[in-house]
């Protein structure tokens, strides 16, 4: 027997950003970002100018690579896309297992995080301190994370992907307001005189937590999904 559940789909967007936007990668870029401009001395109003760039990029990056996935995913027989709902489910379910595991065994076994040789590259393109090279690395961030630690977005489109119109359009745009919104408040407390080193503390300190949190986040999307596959929830 199938018992039908009805989800509010704002409260679902809202929290999944929330949850999705204690991004430690993301947050840990710009923290490098700005560590370089204080060691060539630029000014404050320098730092804010490249900060809102490299954050503007971020959030553009996702927002084009939502609206892609979400295209290429209407396009998807109805019959099929419920198949592939399950089994994004079931990953986006192992994935949040990852997560928890690396809250309590942070670098042992297998890790969603970007490879060595990616973070090599983030290193040396943020010491180009110009417009463009700053807005390439925002790309560049987006890029190489999302396939590592896009789960919940992905989770996400799908959702939206039921009925994608104006409304769901809108909480796309949404999402990824609230997604970038920890990247402008660690933007702003380095521009008001918050340490550098106090920034990376706070990061390294609550790194694990953010991990826990997107772990259970990850793992109640994955079944969301799934339960909307076989009819049982629906999102309204």
């Amino acid at each position: 027997m199938v018992v039908e559940a009805s989800l509010p789909t704002l409260a679902t967007v809202v929290i999944t950003a929330a949850i999705d936007s204690i991004n430690p990668c993301a947050i840990g870029v710009l923290i490098l970002l700005v560590s370089t401009i204080i060691a060539t001395q630029q000014k404050r109003q320098r730092m804010l100018t490249l900060g809102l760039v490299y954050i503007a990029a971020v959030y553009v990056t996702y927002l084009l690579a939502g609206l892609g996935l979400l295209f290429f995913l209407t396009q998807i027989p109805q019959a099929i896309a419920e198949y592939i709902s399950i089994v994004v489910g079931a990953i986006v379910v192992l994935a949040g297992l990852v997560e928890i595991k690396d809250f309590y065994w942070y670098g042992e076994g297998f890790s969603l995080a970007i490879p060595p040789e990616m973070a090599k590259r983030i290193h040396r393109y943020a010491k180009n301190l110009t417009v463009p090279g700053v807005a390439f690395l925002g790309v560049f961030v987006a890029g190489v994370e999302l396939p590592c630690t896009g789960a919940p977005y992905l989770a996400i489109l799908l959702v939206l992907k039921q009925s994608f119109d104006f409304t769901a359009f809108l909480l796309l745009l949404l999402y990824n307001v609230i997604f970038v919104l920890p990247l402008l408040l660690v933007l702003l407390l380095a521009y008001f005189g918050m340490k550098v080193t106090e920034l990376k503390m706070w990061k390294e300190r609550n790194r694990p937590y953010m991990r826990l949190l997107t772990g259970l986040l990850l793992i109640a999307l994955g079944w969301l999904l799934i339960f909307i596959a076989n009819g049982t929830i629906n999102l309204g």
